[in-house]
């Protein structure tokens, strides 16, 4: 195993999973050519080229309804949003199109997308860059939403999320990209969604959290600890 940062681990999942699969690619504005706002996809255009590595115009709601219709015709495209607060225009392709297509054609029609979106608050991004909105879409039927606490999970529910046949909403707080470290496995791996893990064990009390708080919970704990 290697120590990456957060950002490192989803840049290694997305390189493996492009790889690997001819029928994954990217698209988002300036991941292209600029690597991205937060450069998680730097280096992806020159190694797999803008075929598969798409700068968009300025249009989430575009980027996402192009996404949902190469889905459906057998590719697996991974979306970004710049930051998570723009996701919005694109809102009524994920949860009308997106989340219902396969109930709605019984089966016949899969959505295998990735969303990703950088979210939270703490680098000085302000109310327009700041956001969390994850809370709008755990509640719509045939919509997973991932948020990762570490590299570990990053990487594995990343390359999960891309291997999936229908919608999955990835958030990466934003804050954690540099800030939080951990040991990635070497090789294909992935992590299933939905299950949760326990990071530290006690007796009194129980804090059920995900992402960079989850990082905030282990913090508390250890304080709680140390005054018995």
């Amino acid at each position: 195993m290697v120590e990456k940062r957060l950002i490192e681990a989803v840049r290694e999942g997305l390189r493996e999973e492009l790889a690997a699969d001819p029928n994954v690619f990217l698209i988002g504005q300036d991941i292209g050519i600029n690597g991205g706002v937060f450069r998680v996809t730097e280096g992806l255009l020159e190694e797999f080229g803008p075929r598969r590595v798409i700068d968009s115009p300025l249009a989430e709601s575009g980027m996402v309804g192009v996404a949902i219709g190469a889905a459906m015709n057998g590719l697996r495209p991974v979306v970004e949003i710049q930051f998570a607060d723009f996701i919005f225009p694109a809102f009524n392709q994920l949860v009308s199109e997106a989340a219902r297509m396969y109930y709605r054609t019984n089966g016949e029609f899969a959505v295998p997308l990735v969303i990703r979106a950088p979210y939270g608050g703490g680098v000085r991004g302000g109310l327009y860059h700041s956001q969390s909105v994850e809370a709008y879409f755990a509640h719509v039927p045939g919509l997973k939403v991932v948020v990762p606490s570490s590299p570990h999970d990053a990487k594995g529910l990343l390359k999960a999320a891309i291997r999936d046949d229908n919608p999955v909403l990835f958030f990466e707080h934003k804050l954690a990209y540099n800030t939080v470290r951990g040991e990635v496995p070497d090789g294909d791996y992935t992590v299933p969604i939905g299950e949760a893990v326990v990071r530290r064990e006690g007796r009194q009390l129980s804090l059920i959290s995900y992402g960079l708080s989850v990082h905030h919970c282990l913090e508390a704990a250890e304080t709680l600890s140390a005054e018995g």
